[in-house]
């Protein structure tokens, strides 16, 4: 049961990425999802992200995006975790930074989001570091796909044939039903 609500959950996101960037959804709000996605994807599950993701619900972005890109960056983070690490390690041994470290260490439930453990800080640093490149980026980038990308997509044979399978025939669905 717990299986089948992720992937329907999964399958709803992934359809409502699709009609938007097929649609007519704004694409600051496109790129603005695929940016909380990269910064979501890049710190590691625990206090700090769950915040960030109730805060990212207080700003207007596409919710299908920024599940996408977190996804895709989670699944990225072998590739990238070595640097993220010598980041945050780096940010938390500056001399000049030492005294915030130690007030933010002194409050209370400050420390329960691991701000002082080295994936963490790099991962914040690096996520907030990207977020205006990649959202300029994915500005650019959407309108590429929308006039080049997708017209082929949609009339390629294989789109076609891949359509028939069931998973893909369930986004399928969902896609018709938004």
């Amino acid at each position: 049961m717990y299986f089948h609500v992720k992937i329907s959950i999964m399958i709803k996101a992934t359809a409502k990425l699709i009609v938007a960037l097929n649609g007519n959804a704004k694409k600051t709000q496109i790129a603005a999802g695929f940016a909380w996605g990269l910064l979501l994807g890049l710190i590691p599950m625990g206090v700090f992200f769950i915040v960030l993701f109730l805060c990212s619900f207080f700003f207007r972005h596409n919710h299908g995006a920024k599940i996408f890109g977190m996804a895709i960056i989670k699944l990225l983070s072998p590739v990238y975790v070595y640097w993220l690490d010598s980041l945050g390690g780096f940010i938390l041994t500056i001399d000049s930074l030492q005294q915030i470290f130690t007030t933010m260490y002194n409050m209370p439930f400050v420390p329960w989001t691991k701000f002082n453990n080295t994936l963490v800080m790099g991962g914040l640093a690096a996520g907030f570091a990207l977020w205006i490149p990649a959202f300029v980026l994915f500005i650019i980038l959407i309108p590429l796909y929308r006039n080049n990308v997708a017209p082929k997509i949609r009339d390629s044979k294989i789109a076609n044939k891949i359509v028939k399978f069931p998973l893909f025939a369930l986004l399928d669905k969902a896609i018709k039903d938004y």
